[in-house]
């Protein structure tokens, strides 16, 4: 029953951020909205219904039972999702699941943005860890992490350099980590 809510409301999200990212790709389009790593996105549709899938069949095998260590990484899983929403709306009408760049125009320096470069793909990394330990499903854990740090090696790299190329990106960006803040630097709060 836990496993059959989670799941479902994990892919009812994805499926809302599908329809929102539609809609902003119209509107940055119009924008003059450049288009890169188009030729990497399929495959990042492909691991990402691929790893949802494998989750199913691994954690039905077990008889989706929560982990025992369901206390601390459900609340963990949680605070993930609300850095995915605190990311969407930092972005605004520019979240995508494309790489989608409009030129010139400065890029999105508040919300997360301002401890780190790359808070989704942080939320991606952390999200396709804990979703199946939440579950048992270990297997789906290790194998969907490591393909997904393949494909985030070419993603951040194509997108980087557009961003560098078409906006104040690098200016902007210098000082900040991509995924983790800093515990050096003092930081400040919104």
């Amino acid at each position: 029953m836990r496993f059959a809510f989670v799941f479902f409301t994990v892919v009812g999200m994805r499926l809302v951020e599908l329809w929102l990212a539609k809609r902003h790709e119209r509107y940055v389009k119009a924008l003059g909205a450049k288009e890169v790593g188009a030729r990497h996105y399929p495959w990042i549709v492909l691991m990402h219904v691929l790893f949802l899938l494998s989750l199913a069949v691994e954690a039905l095998r077990k008889g989706a039972r929560p982990s025992r260590r369901w206390p601390l990484l459900f609340p963990l899983f949680l605070a993930v999702e609300g850095l995915r929403v605190w990311t969407i709306l930092s972005l605004g009408r520019f979240w995508n699941t494309k790489i989608l760049i409009v030129p010139n125009r400065p890029v999105v320096k508040k919300g997360p943005y301002r401890w780190i470069r790359h808070p989704n793909y942080a939320v991606v990394v952390l999200e396709i860890a804990l979703l199946p330990l939440l579950f048992q499903a270990r297997l789906t854990a290790v194998v969907f992490s490591f393909l997904n740090a393949l494909l985030l090696f070419v993603r951040i790299k194509t997108e980087e350099r557009a961003l560098a190329a078409l906006t104040d990106y690098q200016e902007a960006f210098r000082a900040r980590p991509r995924f983790w803040p800093s515990i050096s630097r003092r930081l400040t709060p919104f």
